[in-house]
């Protein structure tokens, strides 16, 4: 991480940026109250989500839909988790089972036995 910010503030630099190049590292949450790294700054938390927003609030104000939002596409994982989780359960049985008993042999060889 600080070889690719050492990177990208050369390239600033040597393609004319005049400016002050500050490499930050971002952490969603978390406090760090000593953000300075010598080579780069580092923002948790509400240092962070101000730093990107302006609003020292960002942090609290974005929990609500943050939350809606992740149960939403919850819903939606479990659900293709489940479905892919009951088409494995069927290759597996088709494959390795016998009237629902696993067929060690047949299931190590094809796990390890030379090709």
């Amino acid at each position: 991480m600080i070889d690719n910010f050492k990177k990208a503030q050369r390239i600033l630099r040597t393609s004319g940026h005049q400016g002050q190049v500050v490499a930050i590292n971002g952490c969603c949450y978390g406090k760090d109250n000593q953000p300075d790294k010598g080579d780069y700054q580092k923002l948790c938390g509400q240092a962070f989500w101000e730093f990107i927003s302006g609003n020292s609030q960002l942090y609290v104000d974005i929990i609500e839909p943050l939350g809606r939002r992740a149960k939403e596409r919850n819903e939606e994982f479990q659900a293709e988790y489940g479905r892919l989780l009951n088409l494995f359960t069927q290759e597996f049985l088709g494959e390795f089972c016998q009237d629902g008993n696993i067929d060690w042999k047949k299931l190590v060889e094809f796990n390890s036995a030379k090709v």
